[in-house]
């Protein structure tokens, strides 16, 4: 009997030490899914995943020293073009779009400043670091081939680069968007024949923010010529310019000339810049983090 006692003792000591084994074995497993063989963390940044502006976001996070892009990488560049990863850090790639909702589930996030003004961001106060004002992305009101010199467009364009226009800019987003425009005029366009557009209607597909604040600033110019613009929300960068291409729409205003060349390369479309109107800087936010000290000192 006390035998059988002194097994049963025995059998259940094992059970134990295997079942504490067994649970120091996951903790550890659990663990290096989040840190390298250095001990380091994994600093998840989200950037978007259109080429052009995967690639301003990455060169953001080098100009910064977070990361190293192999030489000649550019405006196409990927995340598989980094060569120098110091600080562990791991490129989420998500739609630009979608970039405000993800930025909660990951520790940084390079959102374009349509999308985080949208969000309720403030690309100047609240990024934690932004992109300089590079007119090789100025925003852009584009057509489709052949249109940029009709009376249509001229007007539009008349409109937009008005000092009415760039005034509106300065005061509603204090830095986080940019005119480019040089010289603003009164809105409007002495060689357009306004008499023969009275009536008429010039449509735009553009994104909510800013671009459609800004259009309605031009749509109160074209109306003192009798001239309605019907502006379009969308809240992506595909659709505006197929609505252009096919002819349903005039103009689209949303983006700039690198990702419009890139558009156009991969859809054999033919859209053109008709004039560049603003800048929006990218920027990085915290996430998860709400200093870049997380990221610099892992």
């Amino acid at each position: 009997m006390k035998h059988n006692k002194l097994i049963s003792a025995i059998l259940s000591f094992a059970l134990v030490v295997a079942a504490a084994v067994s649970f120091s074995g996951c903790s550890n497993s659990s663990s290096a899914d989040n840190t390298s063989s250095q001990g380091q963390q994994k600093i998840q940044i989200a950037v978007p995943n259109d080429t052009t502006n995967e690639a301003r976001a990455l060169l953001l996070l080098e100009a910064n020293g977070l990361i190293k892009l192999k030489e000649g990488a550019g405006i196409t560049a990927t995340k598989n073009d980094i060569v120098e990863n110091l600080h562990n850090i791991e490129i989420v790639e998500a739609e630009a779009a979608q970039l405000p909702n993800v930025l909660k589930d990951v520790d940084y996030a390079v959102i374009n400043s349509n999308y985080a003004i949208n969000a309720g961001l403030n690309p100047v106060k609240d990024s934690l670091l932004i992109e300089g004002s590079a007119s090789a992305y100025g925003n852009i009101l584009a057509v489709k081939e052949g249109n940029e010199s009709s009376d249509k467009i001229k007007a539009l364009v008349a409109a937009l680069s008005s000092k009415k226009v760039a005034d509106f800019i300065s005061e509603k987003y204090n830095g986080s968007v940019v005119s480019v425009v040089e010289n603003p005029g009164d809105g409007f366009d002495s060689t357009v024949d306004y008499e023969a557009l009275k009536g008429q209607k010039i449509s735009v597909a553009a994104s909510p923010t800013p671009h459609a604040e800004i259009l309605a600033v031009a749509k109160d110019i074209l109306a003192e010529k009798n001239i309605k613009l019907d502006i379009q929300e969308y809240n992506d960068y595909v659709v505006p310019n197929n609505v252009v291409e096919d002819g349903t729409v005039d103009a689209n205003y949303f983006q700039h000339v690198p990702y419009l060349d890139d558009f156009n390369q991969q859809n054999n479309t033919h859209i053109v810049s008709a004039a560049v109107i603003h800048v929006e800087p990218l920027g990085l936010y915290g996430g998860k983090q709400s200093s870049l000290d997380t990221v610099k000192n892992n």
